[in-house]
């Protein structure tokens, strides 16, 4: 592990994921990028984890994307090869292996969330912001497209007025005002610790059911009903023959009852 990325244990197995360039407000380098998507590749097969929290060192979540660093003649060579490429590319797969974590993912927002920052708490399952932070989809300042798997990310959200206004203004807004719009899902002034108040709540769940509720809800943002419904029965079939549905069953009279570490993914 570089130390470019700092991973910190808190109880209840909830792991907190912190950016850690503050000097740059954590802007993305191609470093940093693939520090990303790396850490979440492994975390996907750590079964025991519950929650992971994903934040900055410093003064900001991220400023969005090392622009010093993307100029370079090499990462822009390595950015067209990327955008060429059939299915998705890094830049996409960074910010989609929170989305597809078998675990809750929340953002804790504090400071600065432009770009590529915002492209990542979008990744999150639920986003926490101080009522002062500044939030934006920044792209189309510099001439460009928001393309770090925002279609899939943003979906669902906010309704897609709001989002092309954000999109084409690139707009600042304040973490009061995203939650206004349901850019957000919580305002706080320690976004962290409410976090995990989230995290440590959600953990005393069946790790397998709060599983199969992101999958489910995840998939209703994107997928036919007819597909919908028939993943609810998929899950819950599995639900019903795993282990940790009968430990729930348990747990009403006897609470300090421990589930198994998830069984699905």
């Amino acid at each position: 592990m570089s130390n470019l990325i700092q991973l910190i244990n808190h109880p209840n197995h909830i792991i907190e994921v912190r950016l850690n360039r503050p000097d740059k407000r954590n802007a993305m380098s191609f470093a940093l990028l693939r520090e990303l998507l790396k850490v979440g590749e492994q975390l996907h097969e750590q079964r025991q984890i519950r929650a992971v929290i994903l934040t900055g060192e410093g003064s900001s979540f991220s400023a969005g994307i090392d622009l010093n660093d993307l100029q370079s003649p090499k990462n822009a060579v390595t950015a067209m090869w990327e955008l060429s490429k059939p299915g998705p590319n890094l830049f996409q797969r960074v910010f989609l292996v929170w989305r597809d974590l078998p675990v809750p993912v929340i953002a804790a927002i504090h400071g600065h969330c432009f770009g590529a920052g915002m492209q990542l708490a979008l990744g999150a399952d639920f986003r926490i912001a101080t009522p002062d932070s500044q939030l934006a989809i920044m792209e189309a300042r510099w001439g460009l497209v928001p393309d770090m798997a925002i279609t899939a990310t943003l979906r669902g959200l906010i309704g897609l007025d709001m989002a092309k206004e954000l999109t084409m203004t690139a707009r600042i807004i304040s973490g009061t005002q995203a939650k206004s719009v349901g850019l957000v899902s919580h305002v706080a002034d320690e976004p962290i610790n409410k976090a995990l108040e989230l995290a440590a709540e959600i953990a005393t769940r069946s790790p397998d059911a709060v599983l199969a509720a992101k999958r489910v809800l995840n998939a209703m943002a994107s997928q036919p009903e007819s597909d919908t419904l028939a993943l609810e029965k998929r899950w819950q079939r599995r639900l019903l023959l795993g282990k940790n549905f009968k430990i729930a069953g348990k747990r009403a009279k006897t609470p300090e009852l421990d589930y198994v570490q998830r069984e699905f993914d």
